[in-house]
């Protein structure tokens, strides 16, 4: 059978669909569909505690917006002893930025003293934000990256954060929730109704 190219265009259907790439160990990529999903809630109910609000106020991190996307990609991709291996691959890494170069993959990234230490990753399609990974090098620098994008999915009009899994509960802090595939499906309907825009401009957090 011949090898399926991960092109833009195909992931951009596959988001629509409500599926996603991942790679296993060998780098084979395969698209997955949960019968439970994983979604951070965008009206009231997205948490922040008192300490990481003071943390995002602080202005101990300098936050970018697109300026390091494949960056970010790599770092999200990195082997380190809490993770053994990676479902991002190289191919995905390419596909991404090739779909970051239309305007529809986005980072948001912590920086501090000139170094890149934490961030973000996703693809927004309308009114869908889809989450991808994140990771830190600094304490709370992938968190603050979160608080940073919800406020900017906010004021863009967005109406879906999808996170896909829950993974520890590092998630369930900010307010994370598990929903049926029925009713992701019927969110993402909605969200692909919406007019989104995502900002350029850095929102006040």
């Amino acid at each position: 059978m011949a090898e399926t190219r991960l092109t833009p265009e195909l992931l951009i259907t596959a988001y629509r669909r409500g599926i996603f790439p991942m790679a296993d160990d060998d780098g084979q990529i395969g698209f997955y569909e949960p019968t439970i999903r994983a979604i951070i809630p965008l009206d009231n109910r997205f948490h922040v505690s008192r300490r990481l609000a003071r943390t995002v106020r602080s202005g101990y991190f300098e936050v970018r917006v697109d300026s390091a996307f494949t960056a970010v990609m790599e770092s999200c991709a990195e082997i380190t002893s809490d993770r053994p291996s990676t479902w991002i691959s190289d191919e995905l890494v390419h596909a991404y930025s090739a779909l970051h170069r239309r305007g529809v993959a986005h980072s948001v990234e912590c920086w501090r003293e000139g170094r890149l230490v934490g961030g973000l990753y996703g693809v927004a399609i309308n009114g869908l934000f889809a989450g991808e990974s994140m990771f830190h090098h600094e304490r709370d620098a992938s968190k603050v990256a979160l608080v940073y994008l919800v406020e900017r999915l906010r004021r863009g009009g967005f109406t879906l954060l999808d996170t896909q899994y829950i993974v520890g509960d590092h998630m369930r802090q900010f307010g994370t929730i598990e929903i049926s595939r029925a009713e992701y499906h019927r969110l993402l309907r909605a969200a692909l109704a919406v007019n989104a825009t995502f900002h350029p401009e850095m929102p006040e957090v």
